[in-house]
This record gives C-alpha cells, sequence and structure tokens, in this order.
C-alpha cells in the first residue's frame, strides 16, 4: 500500500482512557514502515539500473574511440597508398620517357597493369566504404537506442522526483 504526506498527516486515532488506541497506532506504523521498504527497494533498483546504464555508456564512448582510431589509421592508409601509387607511375613514366620504342611498348603494358591495380583498389576502397557505413549505421542505430533508454531514465527519475515530492 503507499502511502503519501498527506495520509499520514491525516491519520486520526481514536482516543482510549490512556491516549490513542495502540493497535490503531501500531497498525499504521507497520503500514508506514512497509510504504517505506517498499520505496527504499524501488529506489535501490533504481539506481542499480542507472549504473548498468552508465557503464553501457561507457563501453559505447570506448567503442565508439575505436572506431575513431581506426577510421583515422584507415585513412592515413590510404594516403600513402595513393602517394605510392604517384610516385610508381611518375617512375614509370619517367623511365618510359627515357627508353627506346621497345621499352615505350613495355612501360605501356605495365601502365595497363598499373590501371588495372587502380581499379582493383578502387573496388575495394568502395567495398571498404560500404561497409564503413553499414558499420556507422549500425553504432549509430545503437547511440540511438541508447538515448531511448536515456529518456526512459529521465522519465523515471522525474517521477521519482515527482513522489519524493509528493512526500
Amino acid at each position: 500500500m503507499s502511502l503519501s504526506k498527506i495520509d499520514i498527516d491525516n491519520k486520526t486515532f481514536t482516543r482510549s482512557f490512556r491516549g490513542y488506541s495502540t493497535s490503531e497506532v501500531d497498525a499504521f506504523l507497520v503500514e508506514v514502515a512497509e510504504a517505506l521498504a517498499t520505496g527504499a527497494e524501488e529506489r535501490k533498483a533504481l539506481k542499480e539500473r542507472v549504473a548498468e546504464l552508465e557503464g553501457l555508456v561507457d563501453e559505447h564512448k570506448q567503442k565508439e574511440q575505436t572506431l575513431r582510431d581506426t577510421l583515422m589509421t584507415t585513412q592515413k592508409m590510404i594516403d600513402q597508398l595513393k602517394a605510392n601509387a604517384r610516385k610508381e607511375s611518375q617512375l614509370i613514366i619517367e623511365e618510359a620517357q627515357n627508353k627506346a620504342e621497345d621499352v615505350l611498348n613495355q612501360a605501356h603494358l605495365r601502365m595497363a597493369q598499373i590501371h588495372d591495380d587502380i581499379i582493383e583498389l578502387k573496388r575495394q576502397r568502395t567495398q571498404f566504404e560500404v561497409k564503413l557505413k553499414s558499420l556507422l549505421d549500425s553504432h549509430r542505430q545503437l547511440l540511438e537506442m541508447e538515448n531511448q533508454e536515456q529518456e526512459e531514465i529521465e522519465a523515471l527519475e522525474s517521477k521519482l522526483k515527482f513522489f519524493k515530492k509528493a512526500k
């Protein structure tokens, strides 16, 4: 049974020879004790839930930081691959200009191979971007779910504050 401050303030006992009726007072005290115990149990459960959710938030923050680090490393690797491809193509062009017709034909074959490599790298890059976007979307969805849970917690906390004020 839930008791409010008003219930306690308005409680009246019948008078007996030596004051209030002991049985009524004892029954009311038992009722108040049960209400307080229930409130304490609910508060403890809410505190445990908050601690659990805070742990989840910390875990998601760590995952987000790991993802950021991975993205930075990936970007550096991509930049390095591009720089290496540019250097290699420049060397091939310089070599082709310095050689005779035979060497020029070999350079054209090499350029075709590099072109295929670049196409393959672009394909791999496109695949990586698709996978990365998918991963980001799933993490975004996780964060949105976390936000919904946080809003529910805030709503529960608001109700708890209301009950505390009512007491």
